[in-house]
């Protein structure tokens, strides 16, 4: 353990739970180890549309560590979630395309005090591409430390917790092996809508795996060369195949999955995940699901409102002909 982690380590001396309410958040590259930045979350809730946005409002609150880096080597992540008693193992992992309201459900879902709700930690996206910048970590190891890290973040803060649901990042979907192994018995529910409205919703504000080079292209198995300078639409329209190919893989498979279609309506759409996932709504979180509805997903002080969007741009050909063959696995599932 590095000098770097003097506070961290003066902690789990003095307490007798030493990482309560901690939680890794970032990844750190030396020249011969990785190393593991570690956040206090004060035990407050998770109630952000995004995760990195909750990260930066936690590194905003005064704290007394404030001038020390709490650092460690990568591998004392295992070791100390062996001490995580009081946790809750996920509940159900959220996977999308993107922009199919997948950020509204969690919302939605965390309106439960009884619910932690994860949506797309970066930590676990750094976990699961960490083989890219060292090849010599096995799947085995990737496993063992993505578990640990969700001990971590699934505390129990309150006491009260009783689920813990996992939004992935939209790309996490080419992970569903590793993932299916570690949680056997989990739900996964399988989010998507048109291709063309994806895509219309992209052109105003582009996402990370819409930009070629800025998530590793041989996740969406595509090779390095052959994206290399194409066009924005084109590149998002070939990641659309891809996800609705890799959707249609991953349910002819796992019978632990629920196709879910924007186009359901969002009150009927958290029904069916109720169903699903045998969890059925307490009383009072229904009508905390309908008020939260009616307001933007990403910016919970704007009235929500969108624009339809054609599905005949030729780009989207192959993507909407796998669109149509998930639409008929999910509604013959009906």
């Amino acid at each position: 353990m590095s000098w770097r982690v003097n506070y961290l380590q003066k902690t789990m001396l003095n307490s007798g739970y030493p990482l309560q309410g901690w939680i890794p958040y970032k990844l750190q590259y030396n020249t011969d180890e990785v190393e593991c930045q570690w956040l206090d979350t004060f035990n407050t809730r998770y109630l952000d549309p995004f995760f990195d946005e909750t990260i930066t409002r936690l590194k905003g609150i005064p704290r007394r560590a404030r001038y020390f880096n709490s650092v460690s080597k990568l591998s004392m992540l295992e070791t100390w979630c062996d001490g995580i008693v009081d946790r809750v193992e996920p509940t159900a992992f959220i996977f999308h395309i993107s922009r199919c309201g997948s950020t509204l459900i969690s919302q939605l879902l965390g309106t439960d005090d009884q619910n932690i709700v994860l949506p797309e930690v970066p930590f676990f996206d750094d976990i699961l591409r960490l083989p890219f910048k060292m090849p010599n970590m096995g799947a085995a190891k990737i496993q063992k430390l993505l578990q640990a890290a969700i001990r971590f973040y699934g505390q129990k803060r309150a006491g009260s917790e009783q689920q813990l649901f996992i939004k992935t990042d939209s790309w996490h979907i080419f992970f569903h092996g590793q993932l299916r192994k570690l949680y056997p018995r989990t739900p996964f529910i399988l989010l998507y809508r048109t291709p063309g409205e994806v895509l219309n919703s992209h052109v105003k504000q582009r996402g990370t795996h819409t930009v070629p080079g800025l998530i590793e292209p041989q996740i969406f198995g595509f090779n390095a060369n052959e994206v290399f300078g194409m066009d924005l639409n084109v590149y998002l329209a070939r990641v659309l195949e891809s996800y609705f190919d890799m959707y249609l893989n991953v349910t002819a498979q796992d019978d632990l999955t629920l196709l879910v279609n924007y186009s359901e309506g969002i009150m009927p759409i958290m029904d069916r995940i109720a169903s699903f996932i045998k969890r059925p709504f307490r009383s009072g979180h229904y009508e905390k699901m309908i008020q939260r509805a009616g307001f933007h997903s990403k910016h919970p002080g704007q009235i929500f409102s969108e624009t339809r969007a054609a599905d005949d741009n030729p780009l989207l050909k192959t993507a909407f002909d796998l669109y149509c063959q998930t639409e008929e696995k999910r509604l013959a599932s009906l």
